[in-house]
């Protein structure tokens, strides 16, 4: 069954409830943040990049570090009281109005090809 982004905020809300010491402050989230984009780089550059894995090395994937990233992006968000699926209505506005002729859109560029305007 997939979830939904306020699903998955209140999934996440309810297991750090469970601990005295709940989330971690704004600063500290973001530092973790950091710390787990790190870690996503680190995958893509060893699967898509130049820097292979040394044989020492635990295997993890990218599927795996992008999770990480997401639960401590949500817990950043749920310790704001930022709702995921309201942010995301925001940008998305913003990409449909402001950017909507930034980049070339595959249908116009088929119609260009085609001799069609």
């Amino acid at each position: 069954m997939r979830k939904t982004m306020a699903q998955i905020q209140e999934e996440v809300d309810q297991y750090i409830s469970q601990f005295k010491e709940g989330y971690f402050s704004p600063l500290a989230m973001l530092a973790r943040l950091t710390e787990e984009l790190g870690e996503l780089a680190r995958e893509i550059n060893h699967y898509y990049g130049e820097k292979p894995k040394k044989p020492s090395e635990q295997a993890k994937t990218v599927e795996e570090e992008l999770g990480d990233l997401l639960f401590v992006l949500v817990c950043l968000a749920n310790s704001l009281h930022i709702d995921l699926e309201h942010a995301h209505d925001v940008v998305m506005n913003k990409f449909q109005t402001r950017d909507k002729d930034r980049w070339t859109k595959i249908k116009a560029e088929e119609e260009s090809d085609n001799g069609n305007h």
